[in-house]
């Protein structure tokens, strides 16, 4: 009679194990969908275009629907552009924002560290379908954000679900663009051409 196999160790998916998993991508590209809900506003404020990352601190927003706007980050500096105006400003002028910012990128980035320093983070599921809550651990954004949860498939980020604290929130859905493809689609929407 043949020796039973010994039982597989079971590796817990934790945060860790998660942010080894995204680090793995060193660039992603995504057209997005946001609904936000704000009360007083009966129905979604709706939002559409493309999102950027490359490691290890590149994001940008490209907002296509309802208005051309584009939110790059480089490092610590925030560019806003809309309606022909670029505006700079440091990140850390506006800390609610350098905290949601870094949350996004530290976990496109798999940056375990930066997470828990602005966050409880709490990981649920598995490499192939996962959760990600983070809970604000600074009093300041806390009373301004409930909780940021971020779902996703893989080494992909597939939702983003944003709850203030006072009610509102916001539920971004992520679509994959191959790599090259959102700055081609954020060129034609911009200039009208197609590609």
């Amino acid at each position: 009679m043949a020796a039973a196999a010994p039982a597989l160790a079971r590796t817990a998916f934790d945060l860790d194990a998660l942010a080894r998993l995204l680090a793995q991508r060193h660039s992603a590209q995504a057209r997005f969908t946001e609904e936000r809900y704000v009360s007083g506003i009966d129905g979604p404020l709706r939002a559409s275009g493309t999102l950027a990352f490359t490691a290890p601190d590149h994001f940008e927003r490209h907002t296509t629907e309802p208005q051309d706007e584009t939110v790059r980050v480089d490092g610590r500096v925030v560019t806003l552009t809309r309606g022909g105006h670029t505006r700079r400003m440091a990140l850390d002028a506006v800390p609610q924002l350098s905290a949601l910012l870094e949350a996004v990128r530290a976990t496109l980035g798999g940056d375990a560290a930066a997470l828990r320093r602005h966050f409880q983070a709490r990981v649920e599921g598995d490499p192939g379908l996962w959760t990600l809550k983070l809970t604000p651990r600074r009093t300041e954004l806390g009373e301004q954000v409930r909780e940021l949860t971020l779902a996703g498939q893989g080494s992909e980020l597939r939702s983003i679900e944003l709850w203030l604290a006072g009610g509102d929130h916001a539920l971004t859905i992520l679509t994959p663009l191959p790599a090259g493809a959102a700055g081609a689609a954020a060129s034609a929407a911009s200039d009208g051409q197609p590609r």
